[in-house]
């Protein structure tokens, strides 16, 4: 069993829901970004997803973008990003970490030297963003060759035979998208969602992690109790070190905090 198995057994256990905060690799630099993911997982993060900056990040909303712009300003390459996971690795050894990327830095270096690499400095899934479900056979062929899980989303509008055939592929846990559109606060939960979740456990499995608009404690226990395994939490937290990314003490401080209330929503 991998680290994300591992991770959402020992929370049904102890009928918790399982908490993932998103942060972009680099952001505000490399340095304070280790730091920053320290703060993350020692105030009560169960898992990380982790962004790779990328020049044209077409998913995401202008608060991921922004931090993107920052750890590309910073100096932040994929080797770069590749050596703070490293360190996160070697300090955190039971945590399950996730990639989320965009198609072109896992083709540029090869996908097979890719996600050899990735398996080499400990990295558990990878979620390639811009690439359709009918077009990542070669992606998850590379993947299962090294023991890396390949996360799938589901958008909030998809039919029982989308639904069907991510969960045919799916491994880790399958990210169930709050709402359409791009990554972002302050808009409202798709109202169909609780449905989905039933027909998505009807037909697997393989854990439900909600994302995509959350940013309260309030939101991760309705997820959890609409029958989630898990919530993500990026541009809230991302907005945290947007504002407070001149001074790393405080920003620490008030993201431990955050953190903290998130965790309290799962259980």
């Amino acid at each position: 069993m991998g680290r994300y198995g591992v991770k959402f057994s020992e929370l049904k256990a102890k009928g918790e829901g399982a908490f993932i905060p998103f942060v972009m690799i680099g952001d505000p630099n490399p340095e304070d970004s280790l730091r920053i993911i320290q703060t993350l997982v020692d105030n009560g993060a169960d898992a990380i997803e982790l962004g790779v900056p990328f020049s044209d990040p077409m998913a995401d909303g202008p608060i991921i973008q922004n931090a993107g712009l920052r750890a590309m300003e910073s100096g932040t390459t994929v080797a770069k990003s590749f050596e703070v996971i490293a360190k996160v690795r070697a300090q955190y050894p039971d945590l399950p970490i996730g990639l989320l990327m965009y198609a072109n830095l896992v083709f540029k270096p090869g996908l097979e030297q890719f996600y050899a690499k990735a398996k080499a400095i400990g990295v558990d899934s990878v979620l390639v963003v811009d690439v359709p479900l009918n077009e990542f056979a070669p992606f998850q062929q590379a993947a299962r060759k090294h023991d890396i899980e390949s996360i799938f989303i589901v958008p909030p509008n998809a039919n029982e035979a989308t639904i069907r055939a991510v969960a045919a592929h799916a491994e880790g846990y399958i990210y169930l998208m709050s709402r359409n559109g791009t990554t972002g606060l302050g808009k409202e939960m798709d109202q169909g969602l609780p449905q989905l979740v039933a027909l998505i456990r009807s037909v697997t499995d393989v854990p439900i992690v909600q994302g995509f608009g959350i940013s309260t404690p309030e939101q991760v226990t309705q997820a959890i109790k609409m029958g989630a395994d898990g919530a993500i939490s990026g541009s809230f937290l991302v907005s945290i070190i947007e504002r407070y990314h001149d001074n790393v003490d405080e920003l620490c401080s008030v993201l431990a905090s955050a953190v903290r209330g998130l965790k309290a929503g799962t259980k």
